[in-house]
């Protein structure tokens, strides 16, 4: 029993592992065309809209920053780090 139980434990690791690598590669190739698709845009002379960010900055007047930068998050696809520092940089 211990012997499946370590062969079990073996193979998740390396399923995560696996998945871990492919997640990573597939990071790589989204901010790849991202870059590419930011240098076409800007060949263009094409500006896209930012967020509406009035909900967010109405989170932060009333003092609620961690609700603030979730909300931002989910406006933007920020990660954590970024959006933290946008919200805080926002004028109030």
């Amino acid at each position: 029993m211990d012997i499946a139980v370590l062969i079990l434990a073996l193979g998740l690791l390396m399923l995560v592992g696996a998945m871990e690598r492919r997640v990573s590669r597939i990071d790589s190739r989204v901010a790849r065309l991202e870059h590419k698709t930011d240098l076409v845009l800007e060949r263009l002379g094409v500006e896209l809209p930012g967020p509406d960010t009035r909900q967010v900055v109405a989170l932060l007047r009333a003092g609620k920053k961690i609700e603030a930068i979730k909300v931002y998050r989910e406006l933007t696809g920020a990660g954590l780090k970024e959006a933290k520092e946008a919200v805080e940089r926002m004028p109030l």
